[in-house]
C-alpha cells in the first residue's frame, strides 16, 4: 500500500512545496487546511484536500477516518512574532489547542509519527551562535512560546503514549519552487519584501539598525531554501519510521547573511536598486541567529543544496510569476 501523509497547513508556504516533494516521492497525500493563510491553488495536483478548521475535533476525526493514515506533518499555525504579542490568545488558540485536537485524533486513529514545524524563536536571545539544539529555550513572544509549548506536549504524548515525533526549528525560510512562492498577508519577510521594494510595488524599506557589532553594522540571518526544508521534512519522516527516534532539530543553512548582504543580491537579481531608508534598532531584535545544523546533518542526513543567490534568483521569480 501506498503511504498516505497527512499534512495540516499544505496549501501554506512551507506545506504546500513539501507536500510536492512528498508526491514526486510516491506518497499519498492528503491536505487539511482552513485556508485563513493558505491558497486553494497552491495546494499542487494529486493531493486530496481536505478543508476544514483543525480545531473541529469532529471534522479532524472524520478526516482521519476517511483513510488510513502512515503519518503526519504538521504546518497549521499562526506565525507573525508581532501579531502574536497584540493577540497571544489567539495564538494559544490556534497553535497550542488546534495542536492538542490534533495529537488525539491520532491517537484514536493509532497514528504514532508526526513531523512538526517548530522554529527558531524557541530559543529568544542567544548566548552563542551558531545555536545548538541543547541551548537554553527562552522564546520571546508568544509566537515563541506556543510552538514551544507544542513540542513539550509532543514529548509529553511521547512518553505517556509511544508517539514518534521530529521537531524541526526553522530558522529563516526563502525562496520558492516553480509555481510556488512566498503569499503571506502582511509579507514581513526581509527578501519578499526586498524583491517587491525593487520592482516598485511598495515604498522603500527601513533597515532597523546599523550599528550593530557585526561586519556592515545590520543584523546578521540564516536564510534556508524552502526546497531544502521540505526535503528535510521527508527525511525526517523516513527517520521516525526507520528508528523510531523521537527528535528535535534545527534546520538552516549554517551560515549567516547581513542585511545589507541581503539588499545586494536582491540588487543584483532584480538588476535594480533596492530603496530603503536607515532606521535605529528594533527591541527584541537579536544581534544574529544562526543554526548549529550539525546533527541535521548526523541524524537525517540534510545538506542544504542552495546557497543565497539562488534563494533570491528564484524567490525574484516566483514573485514575478505569482504577480506578473
Amino acid at each position: 500500500m501506498v503511504p498516505h501523509i497527512l499534512v495540516t497547513g499544505g496549501a501554506g508556504y512551507i506545506g504546500s512545496h513539501t507536500v510536492r516533494v512528498l508526491l514526486q516521492e510516491g506518497f499519498a497525500v492528503t491536505v487539511l487546511d482552513d485556508l485563513s493563510t493558505g491558497h486553494l491553488d497552491a495546494i499542487p495536483e494529486g493531493a486530496r484536500s481536505a478543508i476544514g478548521d483543525l480545531r473541529d475535533a469532529a471534522f479532524v476525526a472524520r478526516t482521519f477516518a476517511e483513510r488510513p493514515v502512515s503519518g503526519v506533518l504538521h504546518f497549521a499555525g499562526a506565525i507573525q512574532v508581532g501579531e502574536s504579542t497584540r493577540e497571544p490568545l489567539a495564538y494559544w488558540d490556534r497553535n497550542v489547542h488546534a495542536s492538542r485536537v490534533l495529537l488525539s485524533a491520532m491517537r484514536d486513529a493509532d497514528v504514532q509519527y508526526i513531523v512538526f514545524s517548530s522554529t527558531a524563536a524557541v530559543y529568544g536571545t542567544p548566548e552563542r551562535t551558531p545555536i545548538p539544539e541543547s541551548a537554553e529555550k527562552r522564546p520571546e513572544s508568544p509566537y515563541g512560546e506556543t510552538k514551544w509549548a507544542v513540542e513539550q506536549m509532543l514529548a509529553a504524548e511521547g512518553r505517556a503514549h509511544g508517539l514518534r515525533y521530529a521537531a524541526l526549528r526553522y530558522f529563516n525560510a526563502a525562496g520558492a519552487d516553480p509555481g510556488l512562492g512566498e503569499r503571506h498577508h502582511p509579507e514581513t519577510h526581509l527578501i519578499p519584501l526586498a524583491i517587491d521594494a525593487a520592482l516598485g510595488r511598495i515604498g522603500p524599506l527601513t533597515v532597523f539598525g546599523t550599528d550593530w557589532p557585526t561586519p556592515d553594522g545590520t543584523c546578521i540571518r540564516d536564510y534556508v531554501h524552502v526546497h531544502d526544508l521540505a526535503r528535510a521534512h521527508v527525511l525526517a519522516l523516513a527517520h521516525l519510521q526507520r528508528t523510531g527516534e523521537s527528535v528535535a532539530l534545527n534546520l538552516g543553512a549554517g551560515v549567516g547573511t547581513s542585511v545589507r548582504e541581503v539588499l545586494r543580491e536582491v540588487e543584483r537579481a532584480t538588476g535594480r536598486p533596492v530603496p530603503h531608508a536607515l532606521g535605529p534598532r528594533r527591541a527584541g531584535d537579536p544581534e544574529r541567529l544562526v543554526a548549529d545544523i550539525a546533527r541535521a546533518g548526523a541524524v537525517l542526513g540534510f545538506v542544504p543544496e542552495h546557497g543565497l543567490a539562488r534563494i533570491v534568483d528564484d524567490a525574484v521569480a516566483s514573485r514575478t510569476e505569482l504577480r506578473g
